[in-house]
């Protein structure tokens, strides 16, 4: 039988170190609404987040101009705020991508050391 033991928080604090870069990432494909956000993260495995955390990262990553906003009208009610990447945005990105693949390989390496038995 198989038992998973993790640190309370463990995954908490791995997301809190990568959502930043996963809404960069979906705003690299094309223009989003928050809540359209918050669907498309919560349809990811372990990556559940609200909307009271959403919108402040969004308000965060404007000022550091990594991502720009225009209203548009809405059909289904009010005008939504868009987010897409700056140039900065994918810059932040592409370097983040560079980075967390090294990091990712690291830990796997250790992970998966054979001299340790695992």
């Amino acid at each position: 039988m198989y038992c998973m033991v993790v640190r309370v928080g463990v995954l908490t604090q791995m997301r809190k170190g990568a959502l930043e870069y996963c809404v960069l990432a979906l705003l690299g494909g094309r223009e989003m609404y928050g809540l359209e956000l918050v669907r498309t993260l919560a349809e990811v495995d372990g990556m559940v987040l609200s909307e009271g955390t959403l919108y402040p990262l969004l308000s965060r990553l404007r000022k550091e101009d990594l991502v720009d906003t225009t209203w548009q009208e809405s059909a289904a009610g009010p005008p939504r705020r868009y987010y897409r990447l700056t140039a900065k945005g994918r810059r932040a990105l592409a370097d983040f991508t560079i980075e967390w693949r090294r990091f990712r390989d690291a830990v796997d390496t250790l992970l998966h050391d054979e001299r340790r038995g695992l």
